[in-house]
């Protein structure tokens, strides 16, 4: 990890040749619009937020998903909202199917 960086890949778009494949190059102004996608080893996009400039984005949020999505891919089990790192998750099953409310007690 750099110093001051991020411990996963970013990258910049100059020219919007990744945003038009995203959908989210803005042609008009000549740029791309705030996109942020979450990507998995076998290059599946679990996770995308698109938002317009003048709101940002939130890392916190960012981190604890790219966390989540981990989590679930080690282990099978899934990840209520909000969920964080040694919290309970969820066996999926059919048992679980319309009780998730009453099997999950925060």
């Amino acid at each position: 990890m750099i110093e001051g960086g991020v411990p996963f890949p970013m990258l910049s778009d100059p020219g919007g040749a990744i945003g038009k494949v995203y959908g989210v190059y803005d042609e008009e102004a000549g740029v791309d619009i705030r996109g942020r996608f979450i990507i998995d080893p076998d290059f599946v996009v679990r996770a995308m937020e698109v938002l317009t400039p003048e709101v940002g984005r939130n890392p916190e949020e960012l981190i604890r998903q790219i966390k989540a999505f981990q989590h679930v891919r080690a282990t099978g089990e899934v990840t209520p909202s909000g969920w964080q790192p040694g919290k309970p998750t969820l066996k999926p099953g059919p048992d679980l199917v319309g009780k998730v409310w009453t099997v999950w007690k925060p």
